[in-house]
């Protein structure tokens, strides 16, 4: 089966938490989105799928997955799916479930990451926001931020395989999204993540080991992962980390 990746061209957003899935498993895909408008890709061919009222299940917002006459939406039900198909998720159902409830846990820490830069709404410009951003980001490194690695470092603790995965003996789903999570904070809070990451060394490896995993590597190098940038999830606002 050929996957089929609907998400917005330009930042790596939600989508990249998909494409990791898929790259490390070697699934074959087509990021929709970075195909060329005349060739039937790119933005048009999103908002085709949102508008698409022949829909069963009807669409709301990227990133999506065609699978086969599947549609399926939200980043952490994808990975769910993807999960069990290729190979990175526990294959019992406690192990499966303990996987998305963390997949979900890390969704909540990413709302949490993007409202420091838009605490009022997307819909304003962050400079519109900026009194209430610098307030909101303070308060999310001094409280959040130290609380959720000090879970996701326990997690990784208390794995009864005794392994450096978040989940089981064999990496997963989930640390491969957390992986994400901390380049995207050390990109965005170079200097407040460096030093939340010092009491989190287990963490910080599961970073080094998903980015030095081979398929990864090649992905990263091939020029195919876009760069995080200001107008992602993960934006660097230097005023902003503190």
């Amino acid at each position: 089966m050929i996957y089929e990746l609907y998400y917005w061209p330009g930042i790596q957003g939600r989508g990249e938490f998909v494409r990791l899935a898929l790259e490390e498993a070697a699934a074959p895909y087509v990021d929709v989105g970075l195909v060329p408008e005349e060739e039937g890709g790119g933005v048009p061919a999103l908002l085709e799928l949102l508008d698409d009222a022949s829909l069963e299940h009807p669409a709301f917002a990227p990133p999506f997955l065609k699978a086969g006459r599947q549609l399926i939406g939200q980043t952490a039900n994808i990975l769910l799916f993807l999960g069990d198909r290729l190979n990175l998720a526990p294959r019992d159902a406690a192990g499966r479930r303990w996987a998305h409830q963390l997949q979900l846990t890390i969704a909540d820490f990413i709302v949490e990451i993007h409202d420091t830069h838009h605490p009022l709404g997307a819909g304003l410009y962050y400079e519109e926001q900026k009194p209430e951003a610098k307030r909101r980001s303070k308060q999310f490194l001094q409280e959040r931020l130290p609380k959720y690695l000090g879970y996701f470092e326990r997690v990784l603790k208390c794995n009864p395989a005794g392994a450096r995965w978040m989940v089981g003996a064999r990496v997963s789903h989930v640390d491969l999204s957390m992986a994400q999570v901390v380049a995207g904070l050390r990109y965005a809070f170079p200097s407040a993540s460096r030093k939340a990451l010092r009491a989190s060394p287990r963490l910080r490896a599961l970073h080094s080991e998903v980015f030095s995993r081979p398929r990864i590597k090649r992905y990263v190098a091939s020029g195919r992962r876009q760069g995080f940038n200001n107008d992602d999830i993960f934006r660097r606002y230097p005023e902003l980390d503190r």
